[in-house]
């Protein structure tokens, strides 16, 4: 186990914390945390394009014209897909399914090893606690601007882009209310953190280590 230093909201230490090596220390796998990024992302699409074909689209109950004699091509119907407000061929459908299978194996796995490159990279902050004097938006900025400071993390505290996603041992409202207007700040459970979620953000703010660890630690089990 490696030993990781805690701050409080204040930017000072407070303390530190051990790191499992089954959570903290796994080796980069790329091909990995790919398959399971690009299948969450997958499982996450909601077919929304929906075309009609020939059978689906009004009009066209008789042939146009008859069959010989007129001079021009023949033709059955104006569904056809060769018409101007025909039915479309191979178009896209809401009914496609986009659904890909991802072992809970391979998700905690794909977990961990981002968590392991976060740390690896300094891009991992453990808090002793994110609650505010006041849930309100000025006192969450000021806290992440001495976190920034203390953990030499700079771009923690910027105002663009997406920088710091807080991740709470449990659910509580004071914290989402103090954060939740900053726009570069993302707010999730322990338990409901995921390898998209953890790649999307430039910095991990881990609130309550030790509890928020044995969370992790579960979700293999």
């Amino acid at each position: 186990m490696t030993d990781a230093t805690i701050y409080n909201l204040d930017g000072k230490k407070s303390g530190t914390v051990s790191l499992p090596e089954g959570v903290f220390g796994v080796k980069w796998n790329a091909d990995l945390v790919h398959q399971v990024v690009t299948s969450m992302l997958a499982n996450a699409r909601q077919p929304i394009a929906d075309t009609k074909g020939r059978g689906e689209v009004s009009g066209g109950g008789k042939k146009p014209w008859k069959q010989k004699g007129t001079g021009r091509s023949r033709h059955g119907s104006i569904r056809s897909p060769i018409w101007r407000g025909g039915g479309i061929t191979h178009g896209p459908t809401s009914e496609r399914i986009f659904d890909r299978k991802i072992n809970r194996a391979m998700r905690a796995k794909a977990l961990y090893i981002v968590l392991s490159r976060k740390l690896k990279d300094g891009e991992m902050v453990f808090v002793d606690s994110l609650v505010t004097t006041e849930a309100k938006t000025k006192y969450g900025a000021e806290a992440l601007a001495k976190l920034a400071i203390a953990a030499d993390a700079p771009s923690l505290a910027w105002k663009k882009g997406k920088r710091a996603l807080l991740v709470l041992a449990e659910k509580n409202d004071a914290v989402k209310k103090s954060f939740r207007n900053i726009p570069s700040v993302g707010i999730e459970e322990a338990r409901n953190i995921n390898p998209v979620e953890l790649l999307e953000y430039s910095y991990v703010v881990v609130e309550r280590p030790a509890e928020s660890i044995k969370t992790f630690e579960a979700r293999v089990k």
